[in-house]
């Protein structure tokens, strides 16, 4: 068996016309552009590459975008208030704050202080609990996308076992609450793993769908998948490789090439979940405007 990969990619590229169409709408509807606004402190490269990125998809969809850029030092106190402007900015209908942030802030009184309306990254208290109880809220990115992933794949995955490796609060958890939900595209029996999970393999092998968000290299590998398995792999890490232009070469939390071998389907890395992760923030984003128009 090969794996047949699913190629996020492609699958971001056709939503992102669907929401293209949909700002080009609400344009001409009610003469409204959704807006982002994207906090930036200090200058981790990678949270620079990220913002970028983000932007750049804004302007593809039709979206404002802006930008704000504090210094890494900048009072805790300064950054709630641009926040607090923010929320009370009807051009601006979504507001994401760039994590991690650097040493010295409280990410959750950061969160907090976004308003549950213009909370895209589906962070904040309000919206994880709506979630949780199955309201409409804005379902975190990752997550959302991950769903989005699996459907590609055509897993219909109600009355199957969902293994979810990681318990993070951005992914792990998010996905394990969403795939349980009694809904279309959910029902699933789910089982998260964790590191204090003694033996991970004997749960993997019963699954149908392994989401594997741990943050460390080969987690997971062939030999621990059930023959069929559909493999979502969230992790993006850098590994030495004086062949590669950069010195190194990114890759997941599970061994590709053995798990593609077991497997029915796989996302690759990069070019699986990344590119749904920032698609389903313009999604949220453009929902947001039509919710707050």
């Amino acid at each position: 068996m090969q794996a047949d990969i699913i190629d996020g990619r492609k699958l971001a590229a056709g939503l992102r016309l669907e929401i293209a169409d949909g700002v080009a709408a609400l344009k001409a509807e009610k003469g409204v552009t959704p807006g982002l606004a994207v906090i930036l402190v200090g200058d981790n490269p990678a949270s620079i590459s990220y913002v970028t990125a983000k932007e750049k998809a804004c302007r593809e969809a039709g979206m404002a975008s802006r930008e704000i850029r504090l210094a890494a030092d900048v009072p805790e106190a300064e950054l709630l208030s641009h926040i607090a402007a923010l929320n009370a900015d009807s051009s601006i209908h979504g507001i994401l704050v760039q994590l991690p942030l650097p040493k010295g802030f409280s990410e959750r009184n950061v969160i907090d202080a976004i308003s549950p309306e213009k909370d895209v990254d589906g962070f904040t208290p309000v919206n994880i609990g709506k979630m949780m109880i199955g309201a409409e809220c804005f379902i975190p990115c990752t997550p959302h996308g991950i769903l989005k992933l699996v459907e590609a794949a055509g897993m219909d995955v109600s009355g199957k076992h969902v293994v979810v490796i990681g318990r993070s609060n951005i992914v792990g958890k998010p996905v394990a609450a969403l795939f349980a939900r009694k809904a279309r595209g959910a029902n699933a029996t789910v089982t998260l793993c964790h590191t204090g999970t003694p033996d991970v393999a004997r749960y993997t092998r019963q699954a149908d769908v392994v989401v594997v968000a741990a943050g460390r290299p080969r987690t997971l590998a062939g030999d621990m998948l059930k023959p069929g398995a559909v493999v979502i792999d969230v992790g993006v890490n850098r590994v030495p490789d004086q062949s590669a232009p950069k010195g190194y070469r990114l890759v997941g939390d599970a061994d590709f090439d053995s798990c593609a071998a077991v497997a029915s389907a796989i996302t690759p890395v990069p070019g699986g979940v990344g590119p749904m992760t920032i698609t389903m923030l313009l999604w949220n984003t453009l929902e947001a405007a039509r919710r707050l128009s």
